[in-house]
């Protein structure tokens, strides 16, 4: 009878202590039992990627361009291999940036965007961002991701670790190994400067690049510009790079010469200056001739410009 009476109730819309919604009792004691619900985990730290210098010594840089969809990819300080891209459509841009590899899965569907296949999966942010293998149409056609041809996704995904791979995603347009890997080592050098006393030696090591192969027709060989090493006595001056601390410029400097070994016969200097509220050490090398040095470094892409 009184089991009838509370279902009635509870029917009406009462609250009734103890009675689940389906009528049947249940006892204080049983009601005390149950436990809270779990509080929401709070969402992965991001990583800290290894320093560029770090990965060019020994492991893997990526460095993709939105405004050329493209990307290379350095092994130990060499190119080893270029791939087109596809990264993030108006309104889904690809963040710009340095990112770690948080995570890796051969077979991964989406969690945003309908259950989307994403193949050979290398998470950059837990919001969503990652490379894959996916469809290439020649422009940016993601939701943020970076898409690869499926065979190349495949083989990246076979070379990278995640604690020794760093990833750079850069607005710029990069049409070189060369172009890609000054910007990276320019805009992401190190993270604290205690770890770049650690982490570089005193003397910089030689990074041996892979050939490169350039129109010989419309560019003057370097070593044709630069006069006998005994003929260098000043003259014209240009600057290659500001660093943040003089190890930087010397690692600039061995890595130009190590592409380009007739630079040795420039003099070259590291000046320390202040620019804003920052320090910075100008990488400079003179020599009577300098100028066109400077030119045609240019047109391969490397950076440079005229002092005086």
């Amino acid at each position: 009878m009184v089991a009838g009476v509370l279902v009635l109730f509870a029917l009406a819309g009462f609250v009734v202590p103890g009675l689940l919604p389906d009528g049947n009792e249940r006892s204080a004691s049983a009601l005390a039992a149950v436990p809270p619900p779990a509080p929401k985990p709070a969402p992965p730290k991001p990583a800290e990627p290894p320093a560029v210098e770090s990965v060019l010594r020994s492991g893997v840089l990526i460095v993709i361009s939105k405004a050329s969809q493209n990307m290379f990819v350095f092994k130990d300080g060499a190119l080893w291999a270029t791939a087109p891209v596809s990264t993030g459509k108006r309104g889904h841009s690809t963040p710009a940036g340095i990112f770690p590899i948080l995570q890796k899965r051969v077979f991964h569907r989406s969690n945003l965007y309908s259950n989307a296949p994403m193949p050979y999966m290398q998470r950059l942010t837990w919001s969503g961002i990652a490379i894959h293998a996916g469809r290439l149409p020649g422009y940016p056609a993601s939701h943020g991701c970076i898409r690869l041809p499926h065979a190349f996704a495949k083989q990246l995904f076979a070379l990278t670790r995640a604690d020794r791979t760093t990833v750079v995603v850069a607005n710029e347009p990069l049409k070189t190994e060369s172009n890609a890997k000054t910007l990276a080592l320019m805009r992401y050098p190190v993270q604290p400067d205690t770890a770049l006393a650690a982490s570089i030696p005193a003397r910089p090591p030689r990074i041996e690049p892979a050939p490169m192969a350039y129109p010989t027709a419309s560019i003057a060989p370097v070593a044709a510009i630069l006069p006998a090493p005994s003929a260098l006595s000043g003259g014209q001056t240009i600057q290659l790079t500001a660093a943040p601390t003089p190890a930087q410029a010397e690692a600039h400097w061995a890595q130009l010469v190590s592409a380009s070994p007739e630079l040795a016969r420039l003099q070259k200097v590291v000046i320390p200056a202040v620019v804003g509220t920052r320090r910075v050490y100008r990488l400079r090398a003179s020599a009577p001739n300098a100028y066109a040095v400077c030119s045609a470094l240019k047109s391969r892409g490397i950076a440079c410009f005229n002092v005086s």
